[in-house]
């Protein structure tokens, strides 16, 4: 590619748009996801990171950093603005909140039960190798590094199918009853 990706984002090319969120859009979500602990908020966190990136792109200089740093920088900054925004501290914990979690009624333990049983008859539903890279990310708690590291594949072909599993499993959840777009209980 002649120009950078940024560059070409900043001209308004729309497939340069795409690109940027196939190629930073996983490393983003897992930002998100460490500054905040509801999905629903990590979402949204995401979503204003990518417009300020769109904002900035034309900022960019290569002389001055990767286009990936650029990238986490932009979308951290935001993240940390979002999470203090609402008065939470990333990576802290709510003692209150753990302690209540524990003592879940038995009503809240079969919800969780059945949205835990949707979202494995989801991940059924995925290629064997997205599969492979899901499990190793949320049951194992790998990184996209450790992941490539174990499975032998590119870094790249990690991101991609971890971001398209998650993806695919947020559309199956859409079609089965009582599961809400993001995930959650209706």
């Amino acid at each position: 590619m002649s120009d950078s990706l940024l560059r070409r984002v900043a001209a308004g090319d729309q497939s340069a748009i795409e690109e940027v969120l196939e190629r930073y859009g996983g490393l983003v979500w897992s930002l998100a996801r460490k500054l905040s602990a509801d999905p629903a908020d990590a979402e949204d966190g995401v979503q204003e990171a990518f417009i300020d990136v769109w904002r900035a792109a034309g900022r960019f200089d290569e002389t001055l950093s990767s286009e990936s740093a650029f990238v986490v920088m932009i979308a951290r900054r935001r993240l940390i603005d979002r999470a203090r925004k609402r008065g939470r501290s990333p990576k802290t914990s709510n003692l209150a909140a753990d302690l209540v979690s524990e003592d879940l009624g038995q009503f809240d333990r079969l919800e969780r039960d059945d949205d835990v049983a949707r979202v494995t008859v989801a991940l059924r539903s995925l290629r064997p190798e997205q599969q492979a890279v899901l499990r190793l990310a949320v049951y194992d708690g790998l990184t996209h590094t450790e992941i490539a590291r174990v499975t032998g594949r590119p870094l790249g072909s990690v991101k991609t199918l971890v971001r398209r599993g998650l993806m695919q499993i947020r559309d199956l959840l859409r079609s089965v009853p009582g599961v809400d777009a993001r995930g959650g209980s209706e």
